[in-house]
């Protein structure tokens, strides 16, 4: 699945996951989950957005008939930035110490938590954890304290994972921290909590999802890696059996329930269907690793110039992370398909079961998501959030900044490659 063919190839690929319980009303039996922690003080991590819906604040409630203390922290910036993450850090410092945290909200809740747990449990600053060439890139030295992720939105799949995402807003460039250590305890899956998710959310956290199964699906295999000793290993191995199942299982509900779930938000069966494709493709890419769509993400998300996108918080301009990662995934693929035209094709198919497939097999997978993106009203192309052919180079230059994930691209990615994917995103149709 790759032009590179190591000299003493990786035999040894790694799986993780939190502990996971999915289901109606499994929020409400929080208090329950962390009792058996030993904790006295939680403190809960939310956005004012989802903070008005009386989630976190019911979540917290709750945790008093087992004897916790637990307070509600609602100052999470939509789409953090490492500012937003310095002073969500410095309130805990400043209200503390915690037993342990729950975030209740999207990933950028769930990624205000980690942080606040890594920099409340370890000495430094955040820039001494940010991924380089960003930041220093240094691993925790200390274990952090349990973390439980409530997701409100189905989407970032941040629930599972190791890696909390921010913009740098000096360097304007969409970057994180990434290490085992961030993966939350537990995971609690509710998908009544996700009814009140508008339409747009809904359509760009879900084209998340499918990027991360996708790109999970067609990453290098494991065994295209140089073999490492065991420090050495990072939680992105590679495509791998495990990671395999979980992807084609996320991609096989998004077929059934993505399109409603966007026109129906009343829709139960659609909702729980997407909030169980958000987890499982979470533990798919939260091991396997993304690629292309999220490395050109984050420059078009941290660049962004006055998009303002329907649904989502009127103050400031954005273009939301999963609307980001899709906005350029057609040409994406259309790249990798050499690597691997099987799997593409396979995608192709679980993604659009009984659609014809075309005389060329690499136009399969770009245009069933092209047609998708077009039904959800998913903008068509990075031109229609405001950027022009004279803003490539600087697309191209954030972009390869994001080594770690281009690592895992089943084909070597220049700059001239990265520069002829924007170019040809500039309209998708």
């Amino acid at each position: 699945m790759t032009s590179t063919v190591p000299g003493n190839p990786e035999s040894v690929f790694t799986y993780g996951a939190p502990q996971l319980k999915f289901g109606s009303g499994s929020s409400d039996e929080i208090g329950y989950d962390l009792s058996r922690y030993g904790v006295k003080r939680v403190l809960v991590v939310t956005d004012p957005g989802v903070a008005a819906t009386g989630h976190p604040q019911r979540v917290a409630d709750q945790m008093a008939q087992f004897g916790i203390e637990a307070r509600v922290f609602d100052g999470v910036h939509v789409e953090p930035t490492d500012v937003s993450l310095t002073a969500a850090i410095e309130e805990a410092r400043a209200s503390g110490p915690w037993d342990a945290f729950v975030a209740v909200g999207g990933g950028s809740s769930i990624d205000t938590a980690k942080a606040i747990n890594l920099l409340t449990t370890n000495p430094g600053e955040l820039m001494d954890y940010v991924n380089v060439p960003v930041g220093k890139g240094q691993a925790p030295p200390e274990p952090l304290k349990p973390l439980v992720a409530v997701p409100t939105t189905t989407g970032t799949g941040a629930e599972s994972t190791t890696i909390c995402v921010m913009d740098v807003i000096s360097a304007r460039v969409k970057t994180g921290i990434s290490h085992a250590r961030l993966r939350p305890t537990l995971a609690v899956i509710d998908p009544d909590l996700t009814r009140s998710q508008p339409a747009g959310v809904t359509a760009a956290s879900g084209m998340d999802i499918l990027c991360h199964a996708l790109e999970s699906y067609t990453a290098r295999w494991y065994t295209t890696y140089d073999h490492k000793s065991p420090e050495q290993r990072v939680p992105y191995c590679g495509s791998n059996p495990i990671s395999d199942m979980w992807s084609e299982k996320a991609m096989t509900l998004l077929a059934g329930s993505f399109r409603t779930a966007v026109r129906n938000g009343e829709d139960t069966q659609a909702r729980a269907e997407m909030a169980m494709a958000a987890t499982f493709a979470g533990m798919g890419f939260g091991n396997a690793g993304v690629h292309i769509p999220h490395a050109n993400a984050y420059p078009i998300a941290g660049q962004v110039k006055d998009f303002h996108p329907k649904d989502y918080p009127a103050g400031e301009a954005m273009v939301p992370h999963g609307m980001s990662v899709a906005l350029t995934a057609p040409e994406a693929f259309r790249f990798t398909f050499e690597a691997s035209p099987e799997r593409h094709v396979r995608a192709a198919e679980l993604l659009a079961p009984g659609a014809d497939r075309p005389a060329d097999l690499a136009e399969f997978l770009p245009t069933v998501l092209a047609d998708l993106m077009r039904d959800i009203d998913i903008p068509n192309g990075v031109g229609a959030v405001g950027f022009g052919e004279g803003d490539i180079p600087d697309l191209v230059d954030g972009a390869m900044k994001q080594q770690r994930l281009l690592a895992t691209c089943p084909r070597l990615v220049t700059d001239d490659d990265l520069a002829g994917i924007f170019r040809r995103s500039l309209a998708l149709w």
